[in-house]
Order: structure tokens, then sequence, then C-alpha cells
């Protein structure tokens, strides 16, 4: 339900009654409203992937470009997996797009962790330090992709592009694909831009 409307759509009476629960059950083990939603949003992540799990996988990996293949192995591993067109990803992505005022603050904080961990990959395979703005804007352009698959209708997008597989068989493929990509992306970025000659007057 709060994936389908949000935290301001849903009514604890509604909640309680599809549940068959007394009206006071949210109170009694949640706290409220909020305590409710907080518990469903926490149980969404880890449906999807938890930071610990990303955290784990990337420690695990010997170099900087092993790392960024075991992160974005179990991004797609989510974004191919059923829970991602589910109720936990619907939930996920309306949290990103529009925070909610009981769970904002959480949210960014799990995000701000998993940020970190991609610019910690980031830094070195670009030769930048970690605050450098072509870090940030490479970050960005590496899970771009990630967000779209997760945000958009996986039927539509399907529809336009028939012959994107989005299955748990086309895993390493796209796993791959994205690696390579944002790979080819650094080296090019990395390069100065040619000088361009104004034109004379």
């Amino acid at each position: 339900m709060f994936a389908a409307r949000g935290f301001d759509g849903v009514k604890g009476q509604a909640i309680c009654r599809k549940a068959r629960v007394n009206a006071a059950a949210i109170v009694y083990h949640f706290g409220g409203m909020g305590g409710l939603y907080r518990a469903v949003l926490n149980e969404a992540l880890r449906r999807l992937v938890t930071t610990d799990e990303l955290v784990g996988a990337v420690e695990s990996a010997s170099d900087p470009r092993q790392q960024l293949e075991a992160f974005l192995g179990l991004i797609v591993q989510t974004l191919t997996s059923p829970a991602s067109q589910s109720w936990p990803g619907k939930l996920f992505g309306r949290e990103f797009i529009s925070p909610s005022r009981v769970y904002g603050k959480a949210h960014d904080a799990a995000l701000a962790a998993r940020a970190a961990l991609l610019k910690s990959i980031v830094s070195p395979l670009a030769g930048k330090p970690a605050d450098d703005p072509q870090v940030a804007r490479s970050c960005v352009s590496i899970m771009a992709p990630c967000a779209l698959l997760l945000l958009v209708d996986r039927r539509k997008l399907q529809r336009l592009i028939p012959e994107l597989d989005l299955t748990p068989a086309s895993r390493p493929q796209l796993t791959q694909h994205l690696v390579n990509f944002a790979l080819a992306g650094l080296m090019a970025t990395a390069t100065p831009p040619a000088e361009v000659e104004e034109p004379q007057p």
C-alpha cells in the first residue's frame, strides 16, 4: 500500500483492515505510522541489497576494477530479481524520487554510505581524489543506468527496446557491459579536451 500510494496516501485503519488486525496494532508494535513506515522501508532495502552486502563484496575484491565489477554485480543482481519490480523496488524508487518526511534523513544516510563506497572505487580508477568533481560526475554517470532500470516501467522499456534482456540469465553480460562502459567513460574523461580555436572575426 505504501509502494502504491506513498506514506501520506495510506491510512492506518486501511492497513489494519487489510491485515485483519486490531486498529491499535500499529501503535502497539511500531509506535505509530512513522515507525511502521520506517520498518517497511528497512525491509524493502533488505530485500533489495544492503549497504553491508555492497561493502563486503567490494572488500573481497583485490583491485578497483574488480571492486567496480563486484559493486555493479550486486546492483544488477537486484535489478534482475523479482524484488526490483515488486513492492520493495517500487517503494525504494518512490522514496528516491519523492522523499517522505518520516524516512527522508535515514534514506539519505543509507544512500550517502553507498555513494562514499562508489567514490572510493572510482577515485583510483579516475586518478583523482574522492572529492574531485570529476569523480562525482563519474559516479552519477555509472549509477544513472541502474536508476533508470529501477525507476522506469519495465514493460514499457522492453516494448521500446525488445532486445533488452533483463532476466537473471543476463546478469553476467549486463554487469560486464556496465563495467566496460564505465571504464571507457573514465578513460575518455581523463583525457584533457582538445583546445577549440576561437573563430576569427
